[in-house]
């Protein structure tokens, strides 16, 4: 939306002032109150819908630009949908158990930090959530260095970096769906196009952890060996189980759609639950698929892990994205973010200031309200029509939102990721953020791609 399209003109310090009260208002809700982030989003938009109807706007207007932003995440949300109904399938059919079983073994590997990386990416993978993994896998991770008197903040940074950098590729991490459809390119050409930041970062990361490992040879623990038994007797572990994921990945590579190809990775996983489970009827698959799969193995942490998935799993997340979204409409359709746009347009002359500009923004988001999907959906939303005014593709802006606003938000001591994190490992954010390599490097992979022009794409 440009400026001369809004329905209030807003001087500079006006518009400031109004997102500053916006951005405080979420970030003490969130912060302060430890609120969900819904009901201070909601507080937002009242607060804008108070301010335009004292500028002179009939409600009619404002709630045509709240609707139009959140029209604009419609596509994230069917893809949610789906990707509900898939983790759900995967963990049925053991696919995402079957890859936890063979990520087992690799731990009776001597470079604990590296191999704890290494595992936590591919669960990230798996199933595209950073905080499932880290309250789950990197648990265990830390109690098994607590047992060997490894150091618990080296620890929790492999597990932070490798969960992130899981999230951030996964296909089923909402993030990534949401920063495809935020400046709307296809989820998989968003992701290879990661690759760019996201392979230097993983070498460099694990090679960091590698030479920090201790030199001694480490064994299963109890804890991890509870989990191997535990996955053998309840889950359905099999290289059969791989098939649904080996199917995505070569649609992936053929650049099919997400929808289509999610899906096919949804029917091919209950066909494999129906051939490994053959008690299995349809309605139970039916309730596995909407609410989700319930796994009782009597192992706190395989279940919680391994609980997870169906229609209803998503609602959180689509709720947010809605809310997040409306409240962009209103944002822009009453001027606010335009106007600062319009204030530093001239400056945002060349690709360097511009992705510069991108990399702060979404940083300063996450570190103002403390919230991972603002700091993908504001930028996003403001420098859409920048990048496309440099003859910038898309899809380098969708990649350099997940730089520097997915991975940034566990690094923020307040921010809603620093806060799970510290509390379920056990180690402050600022103890563990010089060791979260990877959540460090992205940004300055983002900042130097912009600078070197490598990676970045034109039209």
């Amino acid at each position: 939306m440009k400026l001369e399209d809004t329905n209030l003109k807003l001087s500079t310090i006006e518009a400031m002032l109004i997102l500053s009260c916006v951005l405080l208002m979420i970030g003490t809700g969130i912060i302060y109150y430890g609120m969900n982030p819904h009901l201070p989003i909601i507080g937002a938009i009242l607060l804008l819908f108070v301010y335009g109807g004292c500028k002179g706007l009939s409600f009619r207007v404002m709630e045509k630009a709240l609707i139009q932003g959140a029209i604009s995440g419609l596509g994230a949300i069917y893809i949610f949908f789906f990707i509900g109904l898939l983790i759900a399938g995967w963990i049925v059919s053991g696919t995402i158990p079957t890859m936890m079983y063979y990520g087992f073994e690799l731990i009776s590997n001597q470079s604990f930090y590296a191999v704890t990386f290494l595992v936590t990416s591919l669960l990230g993978l798996c199933i595209g959530s950073s905080l499932t993994t880290a309250a789950t896998l990197g648990v265990a991770f830390i109690g098994m260095a607590s047992a060997y008197g490894l150091s618990l903040p080296i620890t929790a940074g492999a597990i932070i970096s490798g969960a992130f950098l899981g999230d951030k590729m996964s296909p089923l991490s909402d993030t990534t769906n949401l920063a495809s459809e935020t400046v709307g390119v296809s989820l998989f050409v968003h992701i290879k196009n990661m690759l760019w930041t996201t392979i230097p970062g993983f070498i460099i990361t694990f090679t960091i952890f590698y030479f920090l490992s201790p030199n001694v040879a480490i064994g299963n623990d109890n804890e991890i060996t509870n989990l191997i038994q535990a996955l053998e007797k309840h889950s359905f572990i099999s290289l059969w189980s791989l098939l649904p994921f080996i199917v995505v990945g070569i649609l992936a590579l053929k650049k099919t759609a997400a929808i289509p190809t999610i899906a096919a990775g949804i029917i091919s996983s209950v066909v494999i639950a129906f051939i490994g489970h053959p008690e299995l009827t349809i309605t139970e698959m039916g309730t596995i698929l909407f609410s989700g799969f319930v796994m009782d193995s009597g192992v706190e942490q395989l279940d919680t892990i391994l609980t997870a998935g169906g229609l209803e799993s998503m609602m959180f997340s689509i709720s947010l994205v809605l809310l997040a979204l409306g409240m962009g409409g209103l944002l822009f359709g009453l001027g606010i973010i335009p106007s600062l746009l319009h204030s530093i347009a001239e400056k945002l002359n060349s690709t360097a200031r511009l992705v510069s500009a991108t990399v702060m923004t979404g940083i300063g988001v996450n570190f103002l309200v403390g919230e991972q999907y603002l700091s993908v959906l504001l930028p996003g939303n403001a420098y859409k029509e920048s990048y496309d005014k440099l003859g910038l593709a898309a899809k380098s802006l969708s990649r350099t939102l997940e730089d520097s606003g997915t991975v940034v938000n566990p690094l923020v001591p307040w921010g809603v990721c620093g806060v799970f994190l510290t509390q379920v490992l056990g180690v402050s954010t600022l103890d563990y953020a010089p060791f979260a390599f990877f959540c460090l490097l992205c940004p300055l992979l983002s900042l130097i791609s912009g600078f070197t022009k490598i990676g970045l794409h034109t039209k």
